[in-house]
């Protein structure tokens, strides 16, 4: 089952006075909606999830899930470095009628590629809803090995990859190993075109946040045969892309939200907000591509 085809936002989560801002997440999603985005991924990384208690992201997500209304799949974030955990918190989300699971690879404490079968696999098992692994070793410390992808893409329940592993051959060694129905997806912003020229399906994108059309149109205009513009639009986007990883992620990206009017700009320790001379960076590349 292919989740969606395109770009999917992993939406930010808002905060006012140190609680989560439904209103402000509301218009946002909305507005996401309106700009064409195809999915919702909600409580990942740029979501903050690593600092929202087990009652918030459930509340969150299914906040997320009442207010698509159907109107783009909804995929929440589960991960956790504890598989016990993550099941638990998949099962919650399930049962709030999420369209699909982003589990990350577990953090800190890590695995063997061996333990990563296992972990995937008893997640898989515990439940019906699709879904998508997502291998980002230079947040976690562990890679999903394409012959650890391979074999987990055996499991009817897993339906694809977010790949944000920033090695071009190893997506190229994932995209050989695992059958057309498997999804690829890019979890960098700057590979996108790259990504699709091997068989991939999309991105789930933090820079969408701020330009949710481009991001879906780019993909759109590569998987139209109009590869030309698709590049065009990739390398267009670039210093944009760089700026919203000038910290560390979502720290850039809520701060422009900030400067567009959308949010405020709060964050939850560790995270805080970005340095004077991050903010000047931030500023001007949102002027130069006419967001402000």
């Amino acid at each position: 089952m292919t989740l969606f085809t395109g770009a999917a936002t992993a939406i930010v989560t808002p905060f006012k006075n140190g609680k989560v801002d439904y209103p402000s997440l509301g218009k946002l999603i909305d507005w996401q909606i309106s700009q064409g985005i195809d999915a919702i991924v909600v409580c990942g990384t740029t979501g903050e999830a690593s600092t929202l208690t087990d009652k918030e992201h459930i509340k969150t997500v299914q906040y997320t899930v009442r207010r698509v209304k159907g109107r783009v799949p909804v995929i929440g974030g589960a991960g956790s470095n504890d598989t016990a955990h993550a099941v638990y918190m998949s099962k919650e989300l399930e049962a709030l009628g999420v369209d699909g699971l982003l589990l990350v690879t577990p953090y800190y404490n890590k695995c063997t590629q061996k333990g990563l079968i296992q972990h995937y696999t008893t997640i898989a098992d515990a439940v019906k809803t699709p879904i998508i692994i997502y291998s980002v070793a230079g947040r976690t410390g562990v890679n999903i090995s394409p012959s650890t992808v391979a074999e987990l893409a055996k499991h009817p329940n897993i339906v694809g990859i977010k790949e944000a592993s920033g090695n071009i051959s190893q997506v190229v060694e994932i995209a050989k190993s695992v059958s057309d129905d498997f999804a690829l997806y890019s979890g960098n912003d700057a590979m996108v075109v790259p990504l699709l020229s091997v068989g991939g399906l999309g991105v789930i994108t933090t820079v969408g946040n701020i330009i949710p059309k481009d991001v879906h149109t780019m993909v759109m205009k590569y998987l139209s045969g109009d590869t030309k513009e698709a590049a065009r639009m990739q390398l267009a986007m670039k210093h944009l892309i760089d700026a919203m990883f000038i910290e560390v992620n979502p720290i850039p990206v809520k701060a422009a939200l900030n400067m567009m009017g959308k949010i405020e700009m709060e964050y939850r320790l560790p995270l805080c907000p970005p340095d004077e001379k991050s903010m000047e960076i931030i500023r001007k590349e949102l002027v130069d591509y006419g967001l402000i």
